[in-house]
């Protein structure tokens, strides 16, 4: 599809609630003319065919829609598609970059058995991606307390409470860790 320009759904919006909007997912340039009121899930899932983010509670409070929007996790359910306006997305179809070889974290979920239903797995995935930057680069969270310098050890206790904003029904949590834990070693 490349870059051209697509209309997005709520194209039947009025022209002044619709905006062009551009931004780079999993590494290529879309151009779409968007409605104001569109989440960036819906985009992603309607409008560009990645159906790997999920609508879980539709409320930020799940994390099954968790994509990376220049490298930060955030919930694709709450952020309007036009605010990521210039921003690099990728999603759970994206961490393998070249499609080639799946990101290590794949691998160790694979391997770890790490999901049961699979429906949270994608925003898992992605969330712990982020979640392993944010330590890379020193980012404390409730369990680090005060500000470390340099890269924060990543412990089981650190890894779920980095998690923790993403649910699984099924109860995977301790072989959710194990994944992350094999991908740290």
């Amino acid at each position: 599809m490349g870059s051209e320009q697509q209309p997005a759904q709520g194209a039947d919006a009025p022209p002044h609630h619709r905006s062009e909007t551009t931004l780079r997912v999993n590494g290529t340039p879309r151009t779409l003319t968007v409605d104001h009121r569109r989440v960036l899930l819906d985009l992603l899932r309607e409008d560009l065919d990645l159906t790997g983010a999920k609508k879980g509670c539709d409320h930020g409070q799940c994390g099954a829609c968790t994509v990376l929007v220049d490298g930060r996790r955030v919930n694709s359910c709450l952020l309007l598609a036009v605010a990521v306006d210039g921003c690099d997305v990728t999603t759970v179809e994206g961490l393998s970059g070249d499609g080639e070889e799946p990101h290590p974290l794949q691998r160790a979920f694979l391997e770890r058995d790490a999901f049961q239903c699979g429906y949270c797995t994608p925003g898992q995935l992605c969330s712990a991606v982020g979640a392993l930057a944010e330590a890379e680069a020193g980012h404390p969270s409730h369990v680090t307390g005060a500000r470390v310098s340099g890269p924060v050890p990543l412990d089981r206790d650190e890894i779920r409470e980095r998690l923790s904003g993403n649910l699984c029904r099924c109860g995977a949590y301790p072989r959710i860790v194990d994944a992350v834990e094999d991908v740290i070693r």
